[in-house]
């Protein structure tokens, strides 16, 4: 099962914007490393007014202070919609950040054009970006969904992220919900997995995520932490998930009309 998820090698996109000598791990020693962490299924970049603006995202990321982003719905050469960009890299040299890109859905050129029409999630980080891949879940004949998994140097911390999103019905997720975990069982350092999960906090497949002991709701006894859709936000289904033994503060829902989701943030500490 994992040798074909893992076999879209072509939906793979890493760029490290900056000099990779900082990449090197360092030794544990006690110390506090902090961060800010944030989910946002970004729309393809089209706010509520139907305009296209990647820098009102951007300045949603940078106003939040996320070093961290998991991002759902990005669009990569895919159509008009997007004026055929490259969304997940011109959101991170408008940040200044390195990216990983994962494509859930990759289409032949529209006629005229050299470059595959892509869809799906991506990653923004401050810090630098080790490794990446993104695995296909299984989606049952339905849209294709993906988990994105890139490795952040965090000050030598090595954090495994996870980004997904899930399908639209309770057999699809509760599927994609048991590979993630069965990937991030494969990993030993501390996990972030954040996501639009499509799912509401008390639904069986969420639980089988808490379930596994690898997560934590970074939310858990937040009150009105509900972000879709924008107008009227009445539903909770976008999520960051952490580690246990990670330390949570500053847990909020930032209020932007750039998308139809409103992005959660989240401030973590790593001990190293």
């Amino acid at each position: 099962m994992k040798e074909h998820l893992f076999s879209y090698i072509p939906s793979l996109m890493i760029v490290s914007m900056f000099p990779t000598s900082a990449m090197a791990g360092g030794k544990g020693d006690g110390t506090e490393v902090s961060t800010t962490v944030m989910s946002y299924n970004i729309h393809h970049g089209v706010d509520l007014n139907d305009q296209l603006s990647l820098q009102n995202i951007g300045d949603v990321i940078r106003d939040s202070g996320a070093e961290i982003v998991g991002l759902q719905e990005v669009d990569r050469f895919y159509g008009v919609r997007s004026d055929y960009k490259n969304q997940a890299e011109e959101l991170a040299e408008l940040l200044g950040y390195h990216y990983a890109y994962g494509a859930n859905l990759d289409f032949e050129p529209d006629e005229g054009r050299t470059n595959n029409r892509q869809f799906g999630t991506a990653i923004l980080s401050k810090h630098p970006i080790l490794s990446s891949e993104n695995m296909l879940l299984s989606s049952f004949g339905e849209e294709q969904r993906g988990a994105l998994h890139a490795v952040v140097n965090l000050q030598g911390i090595h954090v495994d992220v996870y980004n997904t999103h899930l399908g639209l019905d309770v057999t699809s997720r509760t599927v994609q919900a048991q590979e993630i975990i069965d990937l991030a069982s494969a990993t030993q350092g501390p996990k972030i997995l954040m996501g639009d999960f499509n799912a509401e906090p008390d639904s069986s497949e969420f639980q089988v995520l808490l379930n596994s002991g690898l997560f934590m709701n970074s939310f858990q006894g937040i009150e009105d932490v509900y972000t879709f859709p924008v107008g009227n936000p009445s539903e909770i289904i976008d999520y960051i998930l952490t580690s246990p033994t990670v330390q949570l503060s500053n847990q909020r829902v930032i209020h932007s009309e750039a998308s139809d989701h409103l992005p959660i943030a989240v401030d973590l500490v790593f001990k190293r």
